[in-house]
């Protein structure tokens, strides 16, 4: 799925949180929605695996919900509430397509690794690919909350975050076309220049 549906994922949990801890502030929503996009800072590297933790995160999540019940303070809420959203995104991968440059074919079998069995969940495609139209429907209704609660900077970002989720939508097949024709077009000794990460993200293409 999309960061963006990721990120609003969270948010939307803080939302709901807040309607109970109003006095918590705006620390813990924006702790939320940093949690929600965080696993996908590995996407240059091992994806879905150098950041993504379905269990560990879960674990860790229940463990800062149970101290931010007994001691409620925003630094422990937003604690609680990154690590609630991070295993959120990490659980929620499951349910979408694989890590094949063309997910939307359905041929892989790797949808985000449990380190704790030490094997590839496979992808259940309810949702078929990051940036297909049922993951824009399933972005816009984790926005929902958060449009109808928040105001201000809060609601523009959620906007603009609809807004990127929506041109990806139909920009997402398109750009792997584009990629088709330019990657292997790259010079082989620019190719071996560009960092790791890179590389091994744009091999895919070659």
């Amino acid at each position: 799925m999309m960061a963006t549906t990721h990120a609003l994922a969270g948010v939307a949990l803080a939302v709901g949180v807040s309607l109970f801890v109003p006095e918590a502030g705006g620390l813990p929503l924006i702790a939320a929605g940093i949690g929600g996009f965080f696993p996908d800072l590995d996407l240059t590297g091992d994806h879905r695996k150098t950041l993504h933790f379905p269990v560990y995160y879960s674990v860790a999540a229940v463990a800062a919900g149970v101290v931010a019940a007994v001691v409620t303070t925003p630094l422990t809420l937003s604690l609680a509430l990154f690590l609630t959203a991070a295993a959120l995104h990490s659980v929620m991968d499951a349910a979408g397509g694989g890590l094949e440059p063309r997910p939307w074919l359905g041929q892989g079998e790797r949808a985000v690794y449990n380190h704790a069995s030490g094997r590839w969940i496979r992808p259940r495609r309810w949702i078929r690919y990051d940036g297909a139209p049922e993951d824009l429907a399933l972005c816009g209704a984790f926005a929902l909350p958060g449009l109808l609660v928040l105001d201000g900077a809060a609601q523009t970002a959620i906007v603009a975050a609809l807004g990127v989720s929506a041109a990806y939508t139909v920009l997402r097949k398109p750009l792997v076309a584009l990629a088709d024709r330019v990657v292997p077009r790259i010079p082989q000794d620019v190719f071996d220049r560009l960092p790791g990460r890179v590389s091994s993200f744009i091999a895919a293409y070659r």
